[in-house]
């Protein structure tokens, strides 16, 4: 009997192995294929079961959280959401996240592992943490001047610090309330589905997500290159530049928008924008020279993060004398995010350097306790600082005797360039307006600002364009709104 008992009891004990095995199986070594498993919500619950951490700027929330009372609890709401869309980008429990919601997900929803003051007993509880914050780069003034000078025209705005690359303002219009995606009634597909169908995009954050032809605004990258190159040596010297100039290899002939442009100096012809000079000057450099200064500024990178990432912007390396000199006066393939133009406006504030713009100074705890920094940002040099000289010279002349003359702030030195870019078939659509400039007030010992604004349906009036009527006005605003305020980004 006492045999029997024993037989029993020991199978008894191997069926209980066999379950702490089989327990242990799925809970370890398996439990990843169940939390991944789609019709697992337990996740999806824990996510939206406390409040999600939130975006700061200027030391202020532009995000927080709303009690829904659902089963997925918490929903995500937003301060002046058309404001700051391009920047936070949206937190959906339907769509997921997309911009800084994306990229600082990890801080934002608590998973990050810093956040775990016990990182060991969190892993074996699974237990989330309260989420953190990202704190950003952004100069509220600035931001509020860029949206309020585009006034829902499309178009987009990027301003940047050149001395340290932080991003002051980044702004794209039309916009939307990403407040409308956040939770998962039948009202937030039909948002979705609205905003996707808009034609005028209100979701592309044309800042950093759309590329342009920069027009004349890539002179700056065209006199750097000639200037550093030595095929200018005197910015006061006659050039050798027809007027109309034939594009080498065809029967095309090139226009100028204005007299005085044959023979012109380059001085002269950076302050009145002339076609034909730059492009044969493009052409005298070469492609290789030419590419190689447009990489320098940071054309062809396709590595760029702020931290979501850049629209790489584009300088055809591949192209006959012709195309060059389309290319080298911002036409042809040459294409430019509004970001990407502020940093070529920042390396000549910068003394020919160019800072890797950054949007977020730093992460923190609940608490604010900071968890992460920026820190050090790559610097590229773009031009010798001799050169960065002399185009501050010939951008501070734009202003004061150019095109841009609705760019002067009184009591700061200014100095841009303007441009009209062409596009659509033959050229018929209505010209992008651009305007990309630096700013430096009367107490400041460096520009504190570097400014690139672009109007896609800007006026018919090409000359109200060319003369920086559209965008210019823009860029004065936001560059005015930079030196009133602190350097915190506070007025």
């Amino acid at each position: 009997m006492a045999r029997h008992i024993r037989h029993a009891a020991f199978f008894c004990a191997l069926l209980l192995v066999a379950l702490l095995v089989n327990a242990a199986r799925i809970q370890i070594f398996r439990a990843k294929s169940f939390d991944d498993n789609p019709a697992n919500r337990r996740a999806t619950i824990a996510r939206y079961d406390r409040p999600r951490g939130n975006i700061l700027v200027g030391g202020e929330s532009v995000t927080g959280s709303r009690d829904s009372g659902e089963q997925l609890r918490y929903e995500r709401t937003y301060t002046d959401g058309p404001l700051y869309a391009p920047v936070t980008g949206f937190a959906s429990q339907v769509y997921g996240t997309t911009l800084l919601e994306h990229t600082g997900d990890a801080v934002l929803s608590g998973t990050d592992p810093m956040l775990a003051p016990f990182p060991l007993v969190t892993d074996l509880t699974r237990a989330q943490g309260r989420g953190g914050n990202v704190v950003t780069t952004l100069n509220r003034a600035a931001q509020r001047a860029a949206y309020d000078g585009l006034g829902g025209r499309r178009g987009a705005v990027a301003a940047i610090e050149p001395a340290t690359g932080r991003v002051l303002a980044l702004v794209s219009s039309p916009s939307y309330d990403p407040a409308v995606l956040s939770g998962n009634a039948a009202a937030t597909e039909r948002s979705w589905v609205r905003l996707n169908d808009d034609p005028d995009k209100p979701m592309l954050n044309r800042a950093v997500r759309q590329t342009y032809p920069p027009g004349s605004t890539f002179k700056v990258v065209t006199a750097a290159a000639a200037l550093d190159a030595g095929v200018v040596r005197d910015v006061d010297r006659t050039t050798d530049s027809p007027d109309p100039y034939r594009l080498p290899g065809t029967t095309t002939m090139l226009m100028n928008e204005g007299d005085g442009c044959e023979d012109a100096p380059l001085r002269d012809a950076f302050e009145w924008s002339c076609n034909t000079v730059f492009a044969k000057l493009g052409v005298d450099l070469g492609v290789k020279r030419m590419s190689a200064a447009a990489k320098a500024f940071g054309f062809n990178d396709t590595r760029l993060r702020i931290p979501f990432s850049v629209a790489p912007s584009s300088f055809d390396t591949s192209v006959d004398r012709a195309q060059l000199a389309l290319s080298s006066i911002g036409q042809y393939n040459t294409r430019a995010t509004p970001l990407q133009m502020a940093m070529v406006a920042a390396a000549v504030a910068n003394g020919g350097q160019v800072r890797s713009p950054y949007l977020v100074e730093r992460t923190t705890t609940r608490n604010g306790a900071t968890m992460t920094t920026a820190g050090s940002r790559p610097v590229r040099q773009a031009m010798r600082p001799e050169t960065a000289d002399v185009m501050k010279e010939l951008m501070e002349g734009v202003v004061t005797e150019g095109t841009g003359t609705n760019a002067a702030i009184p009591g700061a030195v200014v100095g841009g360039k303007t441009g009209t870019a062409q596009h659509g078939l033959d050229n018929a659509g209505l010209p992008y307006a651009w305007f990309v400039s630096w700013a430096r007030g009367d107490r400041d010992v460096l520009p504190r600002v570097a400014v690139a604004v672009v109007v896609e349906d800007a006026s018919a009036d090409r000359a109200d364009i060319t003369g920086g009527g559209v965008a210019a006005p823009i860029a004065r605003d936001v560059m005015q709104s930079v030196l009133k305020s602190s350097p915190d980004g506070g007025s």
